[in-house]
């Protein structure tokens, strides 16, 4: 069994509150060798679509990931009807985590008393020198927690220990206890022991402003009252008149304790999954920070341009992104072009700027070679060598950074996702007028729809036949490609299946400015997206729903005076996992 991550979790609702508890964070990840996550929650009211909490959380994120840079925390949001079911469920799924929270933060009774980790309630900001802690200790179960803490805050500030013993005489009575209160006495760090009778509120509050402590490290009350906070009266008190900062500490509960309920109606885990995953690309701007990542992971990155007759965009498109992503910052390790055969300038302008191009029948070409883009994606796996792969349509007219850093910056961020969507307004020239949002025809009236119908965990993408996207190579090797217009339908459903939702992401790329297609282009684009759908819902339920008459499509053409039915042939053909194929894997040393 893997060895459990050892964390402290730092969450709040603002990137101030999280702010002033990593200080406390990362003195205690230096004592414990623990990583520090910082849980951004975002609350939406009950009633209102999760989907709501979007902008939100891309803001906090954001922010949290500004702030993140100085300390190498992990920043992770979360957003829910219930933020603190967000938390339990969150700090769940690991076994040795410490969660801190502001006293700002509200925490309700319940939540407190069922958090399945540590908790540790601060109240006050972090003086940067502590030479002297403040540990009261009564007796109750939550004292060799608050020891703990007390020493790492000790052994990193190099900071004496004051013990108050507050525990009534017949505590002395459990064995236990006694071995426990024994091994304090032993500790180096405990340099003084002031044992009190009476008002013990009173006395930490007095002890604290008057014996120059810089922090007071005490436990939770084990089981509070009716009507008493929740962390107890005492400690409430404590904190709010010490005038120093003060931590409240609680052990984790009983294992045997239900964790929280979950609502996984389909509404509810799409409208969560847009809240959580849908990124925007400026959160990714700071293209130093992703190549940072990018080194600390170990990861190699190409680009990968599939094209077409492209030439009065290409020479642009790779101009662009050379300049920024190699000769600025290193983030890209390679741009290869895939050409599919083009008749105008392209492979010659790629080359004359020293790019590598393949014909991708060239590339396997035991396999054989079928028309369209899904065909050059698949074979550009063999041939692009990056841990992350990126692919952006050669046609941008309003070629930008962002396309690749947008796409590639979740991935870098968050280890979880396996795969990121672009999103983007898309302009419809009408004759001389331009509808902002007039593009994606095909989307709106075939894709998406069939994603409502048939994958509604699907049915949060934005953009899914968008042409900018990117992938961790374990995932797009280890799932088939289509060759045509059905490549990104396919793509989905398949990772879907595969990985889940959760590893899917989608981003914002502002706007993207190309050639619209042609009505005649689009109806044969819906045809093959239809077939790819139907195929794989046949494949889930071991029918076989497409035959060889489904692949012939009767289009309308028109002319000046009549119109009248030609028939196409439009079958996209289904490649096999490129891991499946043995001249990949002996390149990649698979065994």
């Amino acid at each position: 069994m893997p060895e459990s991550k050892r964390r402290i979790v730092v969450a709040g609702t603002t990137a101030n509150e999280i702010a002033n508890l990593v200080p406390f964070a990362r003195v205690l990840a230096q004592a414990q060798q623990r990583e520090i996550l910082a849980l951004g929650l975002v609350a939406v009211p009950s009633g209102q679509s999760l989907s709501t909490g979007a902008r939100v959380a891309q803001r906090l994120r954001a922010r949290l990931e500004t702030r993140a840079r100085r300390t190498d925390a992990r920043v992770v949001v979360r957003v829910g009807h219930h933020i603190w079911h967000e938390v339990q469920l969150e700090v769940g799924r690991e076994t040795d985590d410490l969660l801190l929270l502001s006293v700002a933060s509200e925490l309700p009774a319940d939540a407190l008393r069922e958090m399945p980790c540590d908790v540790a309630i601060v109240c006050g900001k972090f003086i940067r020198r502590i030479k002297h802690i403040l540990l009261p200790i009564r007796g109750g179960p939550y004292a060799p927690l608050a020891l703990e803490l007390a020493l790492a805050f000790a052994q990193t500030q190099r900071a004496e220990i004051t013990l108050l013993h507050a525990a009534p005489a017949e505590r002395f009575q459990d064995r236990q206890y006694r071995e426990f209160f024994h091994h304090l006495r032993a500790l180096p760090q405990v340099t003084q022991i002031v044992n009190l009778s009476g008002d013990a509120q009173a006395a930490i509050i007095r002890r604290a402003r008057e014996d120059d402590h810089q922090l007071v490290v005490m436990g939770a009350i084990a089981k509070a009252q009716p009507g008493d906070p929740p962390i107890g009266p005492t400690a409430t008190q404590v904190m709010n008149k010490a005038q120093v900062p003060v931590l409240v500490v609680k052990s984790r509960r009983a294992v045997s304790e239900k964790p929280p309920m979950v609502d996984y109606t389909i509404s509810v885990v799409v409208d969560k999954w847009f809240a959580e995953n849908t990124f925007h690309a400026h959160e990714f701007a700071q293209i130093k920070r992703l190549v940072a990542l990018k080194e600390q992971q170990g990861l190699t990155v190409s680009l990968g341009l599939p094209a077409l007759n492209e030439e009065k965009t290409i020479k642009q498109v790779i101009q662009t992104m050379r300049v920024a992503f190699m000769e600025r910052c290193p983030l890209l390790d390679e741009i290869v072009v895939i050409d599919s055969n083009s008749t105008d300038r392209t492979v010659e302008i790629a080359q004359n700027l020293g790019i590598p191009v393949y014909r991708h029948p060239e590339i396997l070409p035991e396999y054989g070679a079928f028309v369209g883009k899904g065909e050059a994606l698949w074979k550009s796996l063999y041939v692009l060598k990056g841990d992350l792969i990126a692919w952006i349509d050669t046609d941008i007219v309003n070629i930008h950074p962002r396309f690749v850093y947008g796409i590639l910056g979740p991935l870098l961020q968050e280890p979880r996702l396996m795969y990121v969507k672009g999103f983007y307004q898309r302009p419809l020239r009408l004759g001389k007028k331009i509808e902002a949002r007039g593009g994606g025809r095909v989307t709106e009236l075939t894709a998406r729809p069939l994603f409502n119908l048939f994958y509604p965990e699907l049915s949060g993408m934005v953009q899914p036949l968008a042409g900018e996207y990117a992938g961790r190579r374990v995932a797009l090797e280890c799932v088939p490609f289509f060759t045509g217009y059905g490549v990104e339908t396919g793509l989905l459903i398949d990772l879907l299946g595969k990985f889940g939702l959760s590893a899917i992401g989608q981003v914002d790329l502002e706007e993207r400015i190309h050639r619209n297609q042609p009505l005649l282009a689009l109806s044969k684009m819906s045809y093959a997206i239809l077939q790819v759908v139907i195929q794989r819902i046949g494949s889930r339920h071991q029918i076989e729903l497409l035959n060889a008459l489904n692949a012939s499509m009767k289009l309308i053409r028109y002319s000046a005076d009549e119109f009248h039915l030609d028939v196409a042939e439009i079958r996209d053909h289904e490649r096999s996992p490129m891991i499946a194929i043995k001249e990949y894997r002996s390149k990649r040393g698979i065994t």
